[in-house]
């Protein structure tokens, strides 16, 4: 499966790189623990459209974001998208139900500014402001399945899955945002296909764990 394909790979990774950061978030790692049986449920009745391997790395792993387990708290990078060697945190599924909660949409937050800063389009440069054509201005956030904060406790960008696209979209397309300049960009057609791209890409988000 590709769930256990891509954990295997990014303890593997992690293995490679000989210096403590990357030690370190490999046996916290091991601490971590998968989502209750209630907790899926939650999450199933929030997300109905919500993709199986999602559910299984949860069940693997109910986040890596500052997340507490038992005396441990682990606080670990496994995910990554299209910007290079920048990497996420997993949220839990706690985190992702309680998300669910945000009513503002994409417009909402840039207002009349929206089309000046983020102006519609497909395959522009991700380094200026733009919106992928395949997301939906007015949608609010939380109908997005929020599953990923970057290493910049979120604040520089997050990763959705959406379940709501425009035409031209798919149903459960992941999308990016990436913040300064703005930027809204779908980034795989499926949660399992973003994950294959992961492994594809040899995992480079982990070589944030390489760095000196």
């Amino acid at each position: 499966m590709t769930v256990d394909a891509y954990l295997a790979g990014v303890t593997a990774r992690l293995a490679e790189i000989d210096l403590d950061e990357a030690v370190d978030a490999r046996d916290s790692l091991r601490h971590a623990t998968g989502a209750t049986a209630t907790d899926l449920e939650r999450l199933r009745a929030v997300y109905p459209a919500r993709p199986d391997a999602l559910v299984e790395l949860l069940s693997r792993i109910d986040g890596t974001y500052w997340r507490r387990y038992g005396d441990h708290e682990v606080s670990v990078l496994i995910l990554g998208s299209d910007v290079g060697d920048y990497p996420y945190y997993l949220q839990s599924t706690a985190q992702i139900v309680d998300a669910a909660d945000n009513g503002y949409s994409i417009r909402d937050v840039y207002g009349d500014q929206l089309d000046e800063w983020l102006p519609e389009g497909r395959g522009a440069d991700p380094r200026h402001g733009y919106r992928d054509d395949r997301i939906d201005p007015d949608l609010p956030m939380g109908r997005r399945l929020h599953f990923a904060d970057c290493m910049n406790n979120g604040g520089t960008s997050q990763l959705y899955i959406d379940f709501d696209p425009l035409p031209g979209g798919t149903v459960g397309q992941v999308v990016r945002y990436l913040h300064d300049p703005d930027s809204y960009l779908v980034i795989a057609d499926s949660f399992e296909a973003y994950l294959r791209a992961q492994i594809d890409g040899d995992f480079a988000f982990l070589g944030y764990y390489a760095e000196e």
